[in-house]
């Protein structure tokens, strides 16, 4: 591992930290507040009328976040953005998870996003995310982890599989989880409900899913590495937020954001996702709340940049024929800037310049990733903000392998050049 000392105090170790911290989007966002809070960000409320005067705010909604600090420039000073997603691809409880089969307790599970199903399998998984339970007449959201190993998904005995080369799995039928024996079913959200403290009866709804309960590790040889789970997009969550801590240290002429949304995994479509007002109101509420009015918002925004930060494709050393030949990504190579002909991200010629413009003054080198023309590309928060908003937008990430597994690989320095880079971006010097 890189010895370097990072501008924004991101480094493996702390990236381990945070993932092993934030099982669920809901957890990520309690992560970030408790970092935020301690930075001396103060949380507001969509409810309630904001402060006036500058200083460190930022705001929670479900599984989104948004920071910001209005400390030291004008009402009309435009806003640089770093955005990024807190989901991850999992396996989440059905709404009657109690079944059994062949003298099995089972639990209901549906695959969340682009899982990589069979990643999945034969691992220890505990439960995390949330529920709405009743209290009087009123329905307050309680935060719920369980980190013991409650369900295992098992694979099929090669001695069973038609040609022993390994089975396709069937999103219905081959993914619930077991979690003990007998023919008569257990309530699943009552024993979630009593681990967390409620009645089960008070229970009204719940978002719930698995995590992996092998922990985050630095590894390889000479510890160059960083193995965890939820990388896309925890990894963009970390070094998003020890960016604008450190950009709120020595600002600039722009006000730092930081915008983490539910859901990129899934579309993006809910009242907390990219596709929602959530990042357009905020924006505007920073503006109208210090005396500002629509005039001075829209000079704001003309002037704005956002970098959508969501983790790249590093070059697969067991297959290199499915990357670009002549884009080669390499992990611990540095930043990564995705460009698409067709859209599927956001950079254009300008935004590439503002983020190779801070990668420069961060000290880190930048690489470049184009998808191969004849397969389908991913997409991200980018497109979508940009067209939400009108915001000029580059999309960025950092480099890993395994992309939407249950456990994935990223380069230990990536770390710290990713955040610096971002926190470069949020404060670019003139």
């Amino acid at each position: 591992m890189t010895s370097q000392t990072s501008r924004t105090g991101a480094d493996a170790v702390g990236l381990c930290s945070f993932v092993d911290s934030s099982p669920s989007p809901f957890h990520v966002c309690a992560t970030v507040a408790t970092e935020l809070t301690a930075g001396g960000f103060v949380e507001v409320h969509e409810t309630q009328s904001w402060p006036a005067e500058p200083g460190r705010y930022f705001l929670v909604r479900g599984g989104s976040l948004i920071a910001w600090s209005t400390e030291g420039v004008e009402n009309a000073a435009p806003f640089r953005i770093v955005g990024g997603h807190t989901d991850s691809p999992n396996l989440r409880v059905k709404q009657h998870p109690d079944l059994t089969s062949a003298g099995w307790q089972m639990v209901g599970l549906e695959p969340y996003g682009g899982a990589w199903l069979n990643s999945w399998l034969d691992r220890d998984l505990g439960i995390s995310g949330r529920l709405s339970v009743r209290v009087g007449n009123t329905v307050e959201q309680k935060l719920v982890r369980i980190d013991d190993p409650i369900l295992r998904v098992p694979q099929l005995a090669i001695h069973l599989s038609e040609d022993r080369k390994g089975v396709t799995l069937d999103p219905q039928r081959h993914l619930n989880g077991i979690w003990g024996v007998g023919s008569k079913p257990k309530s699943f959200i009552g024993f979630v409900a009593e681990r967390a403290g409620v009645a089960a009866s008070s229970v009204l709804g719940w978002e719930l899913m698995t995590h992996d309960l092998a922990p985050s590790a630095v590894v390889g040889v000479d510890k160059e590495l960083v193995s965890a789970p939820r990388l896309d997009n925890q990894g963009t969550c970390y070094a998003g937020t020890q960016a604008l801590l450190a950009a709120v240290e020595s600002p600039g002429q722009q006000v730092p954001v930081l915008a983490l949304f539910d859901h990129e995994e899934v579309g993006s479509m809910s009242d907390r996702g990219a596709f929602s007002d959530l990042l357009n109101t905020v924006l505007e509420r920073i503006v109208l709340g210090r005396g500002g009015g629509r005039e001075e918002f829209l000079q704001a925004m003309a002037g704005s940049v956002c970098a959508s930060g969501d983790m790249a494709h590093a070059t697969h050393p067991n297959y290199p024929d499915r990357h670009e030949p002549a884009h080669r990504i390499e992990i611990n190579g540095g930043p990564v800037l995705k460009v698409n002909q067709n859209l599927r991200y956001a950079t254009d010629a300008a935004g590439a310049g503002e983020f190779a413009l801070a990668c420069d003054q961060a000290g880190v080198p930048m690489q470049r990733y184009v998808h191969r023309a004849d397969l389908p590309c991913g997409s991200t928060i980018g497109p979508i903000t940009a067209s939400r908003t009108g915001l000029s937008t580059v999309d960025v990430g950092a480099p890993q392998l395994a992309m939407h597994s249950a456990r994935e690989l990223m380069g230990a320095a990536d770390v710290r050049m990713y955040a610096d880079a971002l926190g470069a971006f949020l404060t670019p010097r003139s």
